[in-house]
C-alpha cells in the first residue's frame, strides 16, 4: 500500500457478544480475542507499521463481574507467558499504559518484566492499555504540571503532551473500532485529535488480516489535510 499509518490504535470490542452468540462463556471470547491480537501484531509487523496500541481493559471495565475481571488478568499473564519470547525475537517492544495502582501485583510484575526484557527492541512498539482512561491520563498530566510548578504561559501543546503516558510515541493516524459500536470510549482522547477512524461490525475475535487490509485501504484513500485547505 502506498500510504500506511505510522501508528494504528484499536478498540477491541465484541469478545463477549462473539462468545454469547456461540453459546460460550465470555472467557472464551476473551481468549479468542487474544488470538486476534497476535494476528494484528503479525500483520502490522510484516507491513512495517512501527506503532500499534490496543485497548485491552478500561477503567470502566472494573465494574464487570469479579470473576470475569480475574479471568481477564489471568489471560493477560498467559498471553505474556506464551507470546513474550516471540515478540522479543521479532524485535517488538512491549509497553503498558494505564493506572497500575489498580492492577494485581502479579500482573504488575509481569508487565514490568516484559517492558524490561523488550526495552531495547526497535522494530515495532506494541502498547497495551490496561486500566486505562483517556480523561485520567489528561488529569494526571495536569497534576504533573502543577506539581512541577509550571507557569501558565509555559504550558504549550508540546510541553503538555510531554506529560502524557507515552510522550515519545506519535499520535495514532488510524483508530479502528470493532463490534459495531460508533464511539471512542475514553480512549486516547488527547492523541486522537487528528486520527482517522474505521468502524467495523466484525466482532474482535473475527477481525483478521482481510479486515485490517480494508481499513488500511480506506485510510490510504483519505485526504488528510489537518485543517489546511485543499490544494
Amino acid at each position: 500500500m502506498e500510504t500506511l499509518p505510522r501508528h494504528i490504535a484499536v478498540i477491541m470490542d465484541g469478545n463477549g457478544r462473539w462468545a454469547s452468540e456461540r453459546g460460550l462463556a465470555r472467557s472464551a471470547g476473551h481468549k479468542a480475542g487474544a488470538r486476534a491480537v497476535r494476528t494484528l501484531v503479525e500483520e502490522c509487523r510484516s507491513l512495517g507499521i512501527p506503532y500499534v496500541t490496543v485497548y485491552a481493559f478500561s477503567k470502566e471495565n472494573w465494574q464487570r463481574p469479579e470473576k470475569e475481571v480475574a479471568g481477564l488478568f489471568g489471560l493477560f499473564r498467559s498471553f505474556l507467558d506464551s507470546e513474550l519470547p516471540e515478540l522479543d525475537r521479532q524485535g517488538i517492544r512491549l509497553r503498558f499504559i494505564g493506572d497500575r495502582g489498580d492492577i494485581p501485583a502479579m500482573n504488575r510484575r509481569a508487565f514490568e518484566h516484559a517492558e524490561r526484557k523488550t526495552a531495547g527492541n526497535t522494530a515495532m512498539t506494541l502498547t497495551i492499555a490496561v486500566s486505562y482512561s483517556g480523561r485520567e491520563e489528561i488529569l494526571n498530566a495536569v497534576r504533573k504540571a502543577l506539581a512541577a510548578g509550571m507557569k501558565p504561559e509555559s504550558v504549550t501543546m508540546e510541553s503538555f503532551a510531554g506529560l502524557l503516558y507515552e510522550p515519545d510515541v506519535p499520535d495514532p493516524d488510524l483508530i479502528i473500532r470493532t463490534g459495531g459500536e460508533l464511539r471512542i470510549s475514553n480512549f486516547l482522547l488527547w492523541q486522537c485529535a487528528y486520527a482517522e477512524f474505521w468502524f467495523s461490525d466484525v466482532y474482535w475475535p473475527d477481525f483478521g488480516r482481510d479486515d485490517l487490509r480494508r481499513a488500511l485501504e480506506s485510510y490510504a484513500a483519505r485526504n488528510r489535510r489537518f485543517g489546511r485547505s485543499e490544494a
